[in-house]
C-alpha cells in the first residue's frame, strides 16, 4: 500500500533554483530528486527575477542560491530572501569558498552552505540535513565559525559537537589535563574522557595534540 502521506510530502516540496548559469541549473536539477525526490522546481537566473519569484510567492520548501548572481553586490540577494521568506531554507551554492564569506552567509540567514567544487553527493546531503531542520557547512568552517559564536557546530554528516564537547576542546587547547578539565567543568574524568573521544572521532583525529592542532589551525586560517 502507498503511503499517502509521503506522497503528500513530496508533492509538497517546492524548490526554487537561482544560478545565473542554465547548465549549473539543469544539474541541480538531475541532483535534486536524489535529496528531494517529487520536488517542483521553479528557476531565476538573476536577483530581480529571485525577488520577482519570492515576491510573487514565497511559500518555497528550499531555495538553492547562488551568491553572484547578476544584479547582486555581496549577500544583498540572500539577504533579501532571507527577510521576505524566513522560514524557508536557503543552501548557498557559490564559487566562492572562502570560509569568512561562508560565515558571513550562515550570519545573514543562510541554513546551508556548499562549494560549486563540492562532490554532488555533499550536496544532497546538505539537501537534506537542511530539509530536515539542520544546518551545513563544511566541516573546517563549521568548526572555526561555531568556536567564534560559541555553539555548537554542525558538520557534513549531521553530527555537531556538543556544548559540553566545545568546552572540553576549548579547555582541550589550552594544554589542561583530563582531571583539569573535569574540575574546571565539574564533571567526572570518566566523563572528560568520553567527550574527548567523541571530540577525536568528530575532528577525525587520533590523539589531544591533533586535535588541538586542529582547533588552532581552523580558528587562524
Amino acid at each position: 500500500m502507498t503511503d499517502g502521506s509521503a506522497m503528500l510530502t513530496d508533492q509538497a516540496k517546492r524548490v526554487l533554483i537561482a544560478d545565473d548559469h542554465p547548465l549549473y541549473r539543469a544539474a541541480l536539477q538531475t541532483i535534486l530528486p536524489r535529496a528531494c525526490s517529487g520536488a517542483q522546481v521553479a528557476e531565476a537566473a538573476c536577483q530581480d527575477e529571485v525577488m520577482n519569484q519570492v515576491a510573487s510567492d514565497s511559500d518555497f520548501d528550499l531555495i538553492v542560491l547562488d551568491l553572484n548572481l547578476p544584479g547582486a553586490t555581496g549577500l544583498s540577494c540572500l539577504r533579501y530572501v532571507h527577510d521576505a521568506a524566513p522560514l524557508t531554507p536557503i543552501i548557498v551554492v557559490s564559487g566562492n569558498d572562502d570560509p569568512a564569506t561562508m560565515s558571513e552567509a550562515r550570519l545573514a540567514g543562510a541554513a546551508g552552505y556548499v562549494p560549486k567544487s563540492a562532490p554532488g553527493d555533499v550536496l544532497v546531503q546538505a539537501i537534506r540535513l537542511v530539509m530536515a531542520g539542520g544546518t551545513y557547512l563544511p566541516a573546517a568552517t563549521a568548526l572555526r565559525h561555531s568556536m567564534s559564536l560559541g555553539s555548537a557546530p554542525a558538520d557534513p554528516i549531521g553530527e555537531p559537537l556538543t556544548s559540553r564537547q566545545l568546552r572540553v576542546l576549548r579547555l582541550l587547547t589550552q594544554g589542561l589535563s583530563n582531571k583539569q578539565i573535569a574540575r574546571d567543568l565539574e564533571i567526572s574524568e570518566i566523563t572528560v574522557k568520553a567527550h574527548v573521544s567523541a571530540i577525536f572521532r568528530k575532528l577525525g583525529v587520533s590523539n589531544r595534540t591533533q586535535a588541538a592542532n586542529a582547533a588552532r589551525r581552523l580558528l587562524s586560517d
